[in-house]
């Protein structure tokens, strides 16, 4: 059953279940609305690394925190090209592409990043973005490019929210959500556990989720990776059992979402993995960085996908394509990727994370 109108008392009390019980709960649910077996593999490009103005308590790529993280401009067209190329070589269905800007400006940076989304829309992958807040109009220009998948995490429950970030507040994260949906693209969005959160603030940022209508089409749940440098640096390892409850109560909230085993899968062993497959988890990130922090990498997921009998589900699976093509010619693009800039870059390694 399909519903949007979840109360707390009821996400609380599926929450709080015995965790076998839970785990039964979701498994039953997921094996219901999808082949339990079938897992999305995603890959994540920083295509613009670091100097953010925004104060996430959580991220190394904001310009106030001393994290080692080197600024990087914004990546070539060519580059990208060939960083999915070799995603999807390894096995990815999906490439999400994530700058480190507070929100979209109209300028010629987002205009390179639509020829981004044409130009891998054009391999047949899956393409998402997640480049902080849009207005309607640039949501528009993004799903005219092609653009499958916006991410844009709401990371917590709003009576949290204010505890980890201060240079944007929660209605913002919303109406980034609501732009994204009326142009017909997908939506993705989930959050972090670990940011020193209770159990209630985790209940209250799933039934935010769980209560859009439609569900976002992704569900991301990161387990934080504490940074050196960042405000959070010394929380302590998240419990696998608690991405293991985040994820059953997810799947059993939102039957048909796709649920993202998230960043902090490195701190995991293959049966702490599996136990969150099991939970109704069904998407990862693959490749040995997510954005800037460490994530496993193809040969290690396809050794684990061997082990427990999963096989990677096919770009735009049940899904018409026709209706992600880009809308409009790429006269531009097309000579950009011929005419590559000769200059001498260090190309991000495909990642993970959102």
């Amino acid at each position: 059953m399909i519903k949007h109108d979840w109360t707390l008392e009821e996400i609380e009390a599926i929450y709080h279940k015995p965790l076998l019980d839970l785990m039964f709960e979701a498994a039953t649910i997921h094996r219901q609305n999808k082949d339990y077996a079938e897992v999305q593999i995603s890959s994540l490009l920083s295509i613009k690394t670091g100097g953010c103005p925004e104060d996430c308590a959580y991220c190394p790529q904001a310009a106030r925190y001393s994290t080692g993280v080197d600024v990087h401009k914004l990546m070539p067209l060519q580059a990208v090209v060939t960083a999915a190329k070799r995603a999807k070589e390894a096995g990815s269905s999906r490439l999400c592409m994530g700058a480190a800007w507070r929100e979209v400006r109209d300028n010629r940076d987002f205009d390179k990043v639509l020829n981004m989304v044409k130009a891998v829309n054009e391999l047949d992958m899956e393409v998402c973005c997640t480049l902080g807040m849009l207005n309607a109009d640039q949501a528009q220009k993004l799903a005219d490019a092609g653009l499958y998948a916006y991410n844009h995490n709401v990371d917590t429950s709003e009576d949290y929210y204010s505890e980890i970030i201060t240079t944007r507040d929660y209605k913002n994260r919303l109406d980034t959500i609501n732009n994204v949906r009326k142009t017909g693209m997908t939506v993705c969005s989930g959050g972090i556990v670990g940011l020193g959160e209770t159990h209630k603030d985790r209940v209250g940022m799933l039934k935010v989720l769980s209560n859009l209508n439609p569900h976002p089409e992704s569900v991301p749940i990161n387990a934080l990776v504490p940074i050196e440098g960042t405000p959070l640096a010394e929380q302590p390892k998240v419990p696998v059992q608690d991405m293991v409850r985040m994820i059953a109560t997810t799947r059993i909230l939102m039957p048909k979402t796709v649920v993202r085993l998230s960043a902090g899968r490195t701190e995991m062993s293959l049966s702490e993995q599996a136990m969150c497959f099991m939970a109704g988890a069904n998407s990862i990130f693959a490749g040995d960085k997510l954005l800037t922090t460490p994530n496993p990498d193809f040969k290690d997921d396809m050794e684990m996908f061997d082990i427990l009998g999963l096989t990677p589900r096919e770009a735009y699976k049940g899904i018409d394509r026709e209706q992600f093509r880009p809308k409009e010619t790429k006269s531009e693009e097309t000579k950009e990727v011929k005419e590559p800039e000769k200059v001498k870059i260090k190309i991000p390694t495909v990642s993970e994370k959102v």
